[in-house]
């Protein structure tokens, strides 16, 4: 049903009129220091795939690298438990795995799952969709502060929670809900992912930066320039395709900068992005808040503009 030469989410095989198959994988060196979270927000990041694509993980296997002779198996056993009881609150089974040596540590999981094939979405969407998110951004900015020890204790915690929330709470809250598409944000950053939707639907997406949950610690971090460097590859790679809109207030021009900035920042484990018909929107939000997620519409899908497929407003 839908295969490599798309930019989805995974890839679907209809096996009967009622399953379809979703298979995925990632994987990837640790973010955080503690390893039990870095198994969960691993394995979090692995099952989202799963989830965007409309449908529910049920089996996984691990993929492991890690250094023999100076990773201890502490740290190693605690990678696996992470990604372990995350597995397990998505209701999903590990069946097996495997593992090489190599000079730096790296986690992910191949995951099965299964949908009907007509709940299947894709990461596309359709005129007059409002776009809705789930999850706050501006991790990749996070993530990269906490090296250098510019996070608090509470910020890195709250950072850490977001990342490990499995996307399977936003899935729940879309059930009886006809939604046209819908993605997970990752390492394209939220600019990345909503081109896609766009390019897919062959619609452009006006974008309301204001509107988008960015971390307070993160829009801080975004004024001083502390923003990875897949921020800047994620804007050169939408450059042609994207329209910024800015003020001419200079102290107002700096604060939607580092907001703008945030929209390309790289997310591990980021939320959904939700394209739904206004009609459907109101129980979409009541049921994400039921869920513990985000709820927040930061655009609209118009008819195409040119070459543009994301104008962002103010």
């Amino acid at each position: 049903m839908i295969g490599f030469e798309s930019s989805d989410d995974a890839c679907v095989y209809k096996v009967t009129d009622d399953i379809a198959i979703i298979n995925t994988i990632d994987f990837f060196p640790p973010i955080v220091d503690d390893p039990y979270m870095f198994g969960q927000i691993a394995a979090a990041n692995s099952l989202s795939d799963v989830y965007a694509m409309g449908g529910e993980p049920k089996l996984a296997m691990n993929l492991l690298t890690f250094p023999n002779n100076s990773l201890p198996i502490d740290a190693v056993k605690a990678i696996l438990e992470g990604g372990n009881d995350k597995v397990n609150e998505a209701g999903a089974t590990i069946v097996g795995g495997h593992s090489i040596d190599d000079k730096e540590p790296k986690y992910g999981l191949s995951v099965t799952g299964f949908a009907h094939p007509d709940d299947i979405l894709s990461n596309s969407a359709k005129e007059g969709n409002l776009l809705v998110i789930t999850k706050t951004i501006g991790t990749g900015i996070l993530t990269t502060a906490a090296k250098v020890d510019l996070l608090t204790d509470e910020e890195n915690r709250e950072m850490e929670q977001t990342m490990a929330m499995l996307n399977k709470y936003a899935y729940l809250a879309m059930k009886g809900i006809k939604a046209d598409g819908c993605t997970d944000i990752t390492g394209f950053g939220l600019i990345g992912h909503a081109a896609e939707m766009a390019r897919a639907g062959d619609v452009t997406l006006e974008l309301y930066s204001s509107k988008v949950p960015v971390f307070p610690k993160a829009l801080e971090m975004a004024t001083m320039g502390i923003i990875p460097a897949g921020a800047y590859r994620n804007r050169d790679y939408t450059h042609d395709e994207v329209m910024e809109f800015l003020s001419k207030d200079p102290n107002r021009d700096a604060n939607l900068r580092a907001r703008i900035d945030c929209l390309y920042d790289p997310q591990t484990s980021g939320g959904l992005l939700i394209a739904v018909d206004e009609k459907y929107l109101k129980r979409l939000q009541e049921q994400l808040g039921e869920q513990g997620c985000q709820s927040a519409v930061i655009g609209c899908f118009k008819k195409k503009r040119g070459k543009h497929t994301i104008e962002i407003m103010d």
